[in-house]
Order: C-alpha cells, then sequence, then structure tokens
C-alpha cells in the first residue's frame, strides 16, 4: 500500500528528532503535533459533533429491521424460525419514493423500536443497509474461492470490533477512525488544550489518534483525584504536586507520566467546571445505561461554548448483544434502550437548538446468521445500521437490502453470514465528509477508500 500523508509526516518528525535524548524526543512532540494538525489553519465558523454508539456483541439487525409484506416475510420466517417476529407486531416504516430498499419489500422495526420508528418516519433518521469490514467489495464467489483480500480474523469479536473503530484490516496497530479524524481537525477548534475526544466508556479504540488524546469520564460526570481534596493531608498534596512539577522528574517514564497527569487534571477541572456553568438539559432521557451516557453527552454539548470547541467526538456503548441463546428474552429490551435513548437524545439536540449539527450513528462488531441455532443466532458479518440527526437524509435506506433466504441466497459467505456491500470506509468516509474533512484528508485516514466505488453513500446533508 503506498505511503500518506500521516506516515509521511511522522517518519519525517521522527527522522528529525533522531539522535536527541528521549526527553528531548518526548518534548519536541508539539513539532509531530503541528505537522500532523495542519490543514487550513481556520477556526471552524460552525459546530458539529459525531456520537458514535457502539453495540458490543454483535446486534442482530435482521430481527432489528425485518420485512413486513407477505412475500419477503415468508421467506425471513423460513430462515429464522422459532425467532421470527410476526408481520403484525412490527412498526411500520414509510420510506420516501427516492430511499425505497431497492428489494421491493416493505419494512417494519422490532415491536420495542417505536421511537426509531417515529424519527424515521419523520426524516430524522435513515437506515444504512448491511455494513461491513472489507477490503475490497467481495462476492459470494470471490469468498469461496478465496481470489480476493479480506479481513483478518473474520467473525472473531475483538478484531472484527477493532477493525470496525479502526477501518483498517492491514494494520492492527492503527488508531481509530474518529481519533484520526480529530488528529487532522482539531487545530479547527479555538480551545486546542482541550480534547475533542470524549469517551463515555474507558479508553475506546475508535477515540485513539496519534495526535489528539481521548478525555475518559463517566455518565455520572468527570474522575478526580480525591486524594488532593483529602482533609488533613496538606504536606502529601505538597509532595504530589511537587513530584508532578514538569520538567523536573529524572526519567523519561516519570516525565511522561507527570505530564498525563498534569493534562488529566488540567480537563478533568475544566470539563467539571463547564457542566456546572452550563447546567443541564431539559430533555428527559431513560434510566439505563445507554441513556445516561448520551444524557451526559448532551450535556457536553451543552457546555459547548464554556469549554470553547466547535468540533467534538464522542463514544458511548451498549453492550449484551451476543445473542447465543435466549434471544428472545434478551433483544428487545437492548432494542428499546437503543431506540428510546436515541428519541430522546435528539429531542435534546433540538432543545439545545443542534439538531442540524449533531449525528449519531450505530456500530458493532457485525451482525448475526440469517440462521438460528435454537433460541439464538450466531456471528455474522454484514449488518444494518441507523444514522440520526437533523443533518440525516432520513426516511430513507441507503445500500441494497441483502436476501434473508436460507438456501440459494448468493449474499451468504456460508452458515448464514451475509457479505457486505457497504464497507465501514465509506460509512466512515460519509460522515467525516459532513464533519468538516476535506477529501485528501479522508483518504489518509481511510487509505482503503479507494478500493470502493462510491466515496460518499449520501445519507447526510453537507
Amino acid at each position: 500500500m503506498k505511503p500518506n500523508r500521516r506516515d509521511f509526516l511522522r517518519g519525517c518528525v521522527h527522522a528529525a528528532l533522531g539522535g536527541v535524548s528521549a526527553y528531548s524526543a518526548l518534548g519536541s512532540l508539539g513539532l509531530l503535533n503541528a505537522a500532523m494538525a495542519a490543514g487550513t489553519g481556520t477556526i471552524f465558523p460552525d459546530y458539529k459533533a459525531l456520537v458514535c454508539v457502539f453495540l458490543h456483541g454483535g446486534n442482530d439487525s435482521f430481527n432489528t429491521v425485518v420485512p413486513r409484506d407477505s412475500s419477503h416475510h415468508a421467506v425471513y420466517a423460513a430462515s429464522r424460525g422459532a425467532l421470527a417476529l410476526p408481520r403484525q407486531d412490527l412498526i411500520a416504516i414509510d420510506p420516501l419514493p427516492d430511499g425505497l430498499p431497492g428489494d421491493t419489500a416493505q419494512y417494519g422495526l422490532h415491536p420495542q423500536m417505536s421511537a426509531l420508528a417515529g424519527l424515521f418516519n419523520g426524516g430524522q433518521a435513515g437506515i444504512v443497509a448491511n455494513v461491513g469490514t472489507l477490503v475490497y467489495p467481495t462476492t459470494q464467489q470471490q469468498y469461496q474461492q478465496g481470489t480476493v483480500a479480506l479481513p483478518p480474523q473474520l467473525f472473531s469479536h475483538e478484531d472484527q470490533a477493532n477493525i470496525w473503530q479502526t477501518s483498517r484490516p492491514d494494520n492492527a496497530n492503527a488508531a481509530g477512525w474518529g481519533g484520526r479524524i480529530a488528529d487532522l481537525l482539531h487545530s479547527g477548534n479555538p480551545n486546542q488544550a482541550q480534547s475533542m475526544l470524549v469517551s463515555l466508556e474507558s479508553q475506546a479504540l475508535f477515540q485513539r489518534g496519534d495526535v489528539v488524546n481521548q478525555y475518559v469520564m463517566s455518565s455520572y460526570g468527570v474522575e478526580e483525584i480525591g486524594y488532593l481534596d483529602s482533609w488533613g493531608n496538606d504536606a502529601g498534596v505538597t509532595a504530589f504536586n511537587a513530584l508532578r512539577q514538569g520538567g523536573t522528574q529524572r526519567h523519561v517514564f516519570e516525565r511522561a507520566y507527570a505530564t498525563a497527569l498534569n493534562s488529566s487534571i488540567t480537563n478533568y477541572e475544566a470539563i467539571g467546571a463547564a457542566l456546572n456553568t452550563a447546567g443541564d438539559v431539559g430533555t428527559a432521557f431513560p434510566n439505563s445505561r445507554l441513556g445516561n451516557q448520551l444524557h451526559m453527552v448532551a450535556r457536553l454539548i451543552k457546555a459547548r461554548n464554556v469549554l470553547n470547541l466547535r468540533r467534538q467526538i464522542f463514544f458511548v456503548s451498549l453492550g449484551g448483544f451476543d445473542t447465543h441463546g435466549s434471544q428472545q428474552a434478551v433483544h428487545p429490551g437492548l432494542l428499546g434502550d437503543l431506540s428510546q435513548s436515541l428519541k430522546a437524545f435528539y429531542d435534546a439536540t433540538v432543545e439545545l437548538n443542534l439538531g442540524n449539527s449533531v449525528t449519531a450513528f450505530t456500530a458493532s462488531d457485525f451482525g448475526r446468521t440469517v440462521s438460528i441455532n435454537g433460541d439464538g443466532t450466531d456471528h455474522g458479518w454484514g449488518g444494518h445500521h441507523f444514522v440520526v440527526g437533523g443533518a440525516v437524509r432520513g426516511r430513507r435506506f441507503y445500500g441494497r437490502m441483502p436476501s434473508l433466504a436460507q438456501a440459494g441466497n448468493p449474499d451468504d459467505a456460508g452458515y448464514g453470514q451475509l457479505i457486505p456491500t457497504i464497507a465501514v470506509d465509506q460509512y466512515a468516509a460519509t460522515l467525516a465528509r459532513w464533519f468538516g474533512l476535506g477529501e485528501s484528508g479522508i483518504d489518509d485516514v481511510l487509505p482503503n477508500l479507494g478500493h470502493f466505488a462510491s466515496r460518499d453513500i449520501g445519507f447526510v446533508t453537507i
């Protein structure tokens, strides 16, 4: 693969730093930062946020978006057996004439997803069909004959979740595509000392950048170092603060630790103060793990002007989608939480007059198999995803809905694992372009994008 601009700049800076001490190298990371983040040099005049909602375990999107006309539902029901949802229970969605699924079928959402169905029918949500990790467009014949490169370790949770978040199946050490976007755009924020990357789920690979460090917090607020506020501990606090003074440590690792610690303290003090100043949103959120995370994201967006940020990327998650068994007992509650939480979050952005400025999108390890294993499904490949926001060209399907036939299915890699027809690269590029990344930056972040015919799926309005 040809080298990209990011790799070239990194190599030049590393070469320039060769032969100097380790401390000088670490102290010169500002040079790397300036080179890597160089862009137009212009502060963004508007505000935009991306929110990745990661569904850990692999969501069964074929019981999320389900055919509801009699002929297509019959094919689905034959493949799904005991897990098939009755036609009459599905919540009808009504795509626009230019957004039909392309297979003549009519679709509905899972019975627990009325809130998200309302967003779709209202034009604030779209469905991106059969997305997955790919190196090149892949047909059934190419897959079975091994004539096209494939993502490594297909159907493995950890590997596929990682590739979804990096979109680099060729590089196991790559940073996340959210982090790489931030590396190129953070210079457009007025306050560059504050990270534009916030994860509500510990350290997220999606948010890992080469230059910009993600800030990790909980849905209940910032995590503080309680030791610094311990009553009657003045001597301890004085000693602690002396140890973390910049540039005073003898060992390179001690200096790196002190730098990271000081950055964390500065960040949590700034974010905590901004949250207090901005106050809460009025929109009610579900009292669930995902609902609480998205509630905090809404509060952080409300505090954007206090933090002086014009671009932010957030990562939230919901687990439990690895439904090998008991799917009928587990899956409805997960989809209900997803639906209600996304609706509340969209309502909060409208409350903040930012409905067109915030786009949320789902991601997951992979889809599930069309075939079942009794009362559950197995690891699949392609799956359907939702994009939500005022900038979304909603009430539309994007891409081609796959066949759900159990036998003679040209979309089936084998064992009911459907081959994706939209690559994560294309999904990511469409979001990155809306977010403000130029074409050369998109190529830097997504070097495999050129393998696919379309660079933009078209589900957001620029």
